[in-house]
């Protein structure tokens, strides 16, 4: 690995890189070292339209992607529709309860069938609205107007006569497949028609969570935001504490410093956990009752993970906060964000109002990130700006993730170890 500390960034990288660079692994040799010896990586991987070309393919085309959680499709016909690396998808529920993610374009005449916000089907079924061609849950093309076999009503079916038309058959024209899984309270898609599942991606993440149960939380609000700023720094904005005292003031109360742990095993994301939570002035964290199950430790503790590559879960013993990041550009993300929680911490008389305050905090803590976020991606484009020095103590998470997008660029699919000891103090 190369570091060099000591010398101006501006003769380590003299020229500025282009699209040819961005997938060759000399191109990032500064932010291979160690952490302690790091250079974050190069500005353009923030700044450039053609970085954000090669990243939608080579990142979001082949990773597995959060786009919602579980409860917005939780029977059959419920529907969400989705962007993923600029492709449109439909995600439903067969008739078995059973996830499916299909492209959200007609096999007919290549028609973009439903519009976002859709969130139930009529009739189970998908439908194209320019010639009617229908397929149910499964993706099965089960109706073909003009073509033998519709299913055109029997009055109707004299003017829409094609009999001689052969050779055809409608079990050859289903909608074009997705990958499709879940974890938890949480949906993913992955592009890539031989992606390695999920479980290799989420690495000890399910044992760790074991005792949340996540796969029975229910969203109980949502909110929107927008960024005009590339989404990892977004998510790299999460992945530290070292801002909290300057930007967060209300968060510091309830998730001190000198509490934060780092908290990550083998699989694609970074970890840190606050031990224990404080009891704050703000943000009643605490409100609400925890859920049942969790060990002495789980109930006074607070996990944050970043999940490659691009949500964020806040883990509290009774709500978590997600917030699902959309990159729209290389300069603009369209974030998402969920409170969900388990039933069993919604069963006092004050849940409605614990979790409007709830709502307010996490409201709040946003748009402080929002103007933050906003100045970094503002700094990025100075002219003598080429990389700034990790900060290894606080930001060895910001590293590892910056790895993570680095292999998906150079073209290297591996997911990273995890540290050595399960709990370590990142203060002091």
């Amino acid at each position: 690995m190369t570091s060099a500390p000591n010398t101006p960034y501006d003769q380590l990288y003299p020229n500025r890189f282009d699209a040819a660079d961005f997938t060759r692994e000399e191109t990032y040799k500064y932010t291979r070292a160690p952490v302690e010896a790091a250079l974050t990586i190069i500005p353009e991987a923030y700044t450039s339209a053609a970085f954000y070309a090669i990243e939608q393919e080579r990142v979001f085309g082949n990773s597995w992607v959060t786009v919602g959680c579980t409860s917005q499709v939780s029977k059959p016909g419920d529907a969400l529709v989705v962007d993923v690396a600029g492709q449109s998808i439909i995600i439903t529920r067969n008739k078995a309860g059973e996830l499916r993610g299909f492209y959200n374009v007609c096999r007919h005449r290549g028609v973009r069938m439903l519009d976002a916000g859709c969130s139930a089907l009529k009739a189970s079924r998908i439908r194209c609205p320019y010639h009617s061609w229908a397929y149910n849950l499964d993706g099965a093309c089960i109706g073909t107007p003009l073509f033998e076999g519709s299913d055109i009503p029997a009055d109707q079916q004299g003017i829409f006569d094609m009999g001689g038309v052969d050779k055809f058959d409608r079990a050859d024209y289903g909608l074009f497949p997705v990958q499709v899984e879940s974890w938890g309270f949480l949906i993913f898609v992955n592009l890539n028609e031989n992606a390695t599942p999920l479980a290799d991606a989420l690495g000890d993440l399910p044992a760790r969570f074991a005792n949340y149960r996540l796969h029975e939380w229910q969203v109980v609000r949502e909110i929107p935001f927008e960024f005009k700023a590339n989404y990892k720094l977004v998510g790299e904005n999460f992945m530290e504490y070292y801002h909290l005292p300057w930007v967060h003031p209300e968060l510091i109360k309830v998730s001190r410093m000198e509490d934060h742990y780092r908290w990550q095993g083998k699989g694609m994301y970074t970890g840190m956990t606050t031990w224990p939570i404080s009891q704050g002035d703000e943000g009643s964290w605490l409100g609400l009752p925890p859920m049942a199950g969790l060990s002495e430790r789980e109930q006074e503790s607070a996990r944050f993970i970043w999940l490659f590559p691009n949500v964020a879960l806040n883990v509290m013993p009774n709500h978590a906060f997600v917030m699902i990041t959309r990159p729209d550009g290389h300069a603009r993300t369209l974030e998402q964000t969920y409170i969900l929680c388990h039933p069993e911490s919604l069963t006092s008389e004050t849940a409605e109002t614990e979790i409007d305050q709830l709502a307010s905090f996490w409201s709040l803590i946003n748009e402080q990130d929002i103007d933050i976020v906003e100045r970094v991606q503002d700094g990025l484009g100075m002219r003598p700006y080429r990389g700034g020095r990790m900060c290894y103590h606080f930001e060895e998470p910001l590293h590892r993730y910056q790895n993570m997008i680095i292999d998906k660029m150079v073209g290297l699919d591996r997911v990273p170890d995890g540290d050595a000891e399960p709990q370590i103090p990142m203060f002091g």
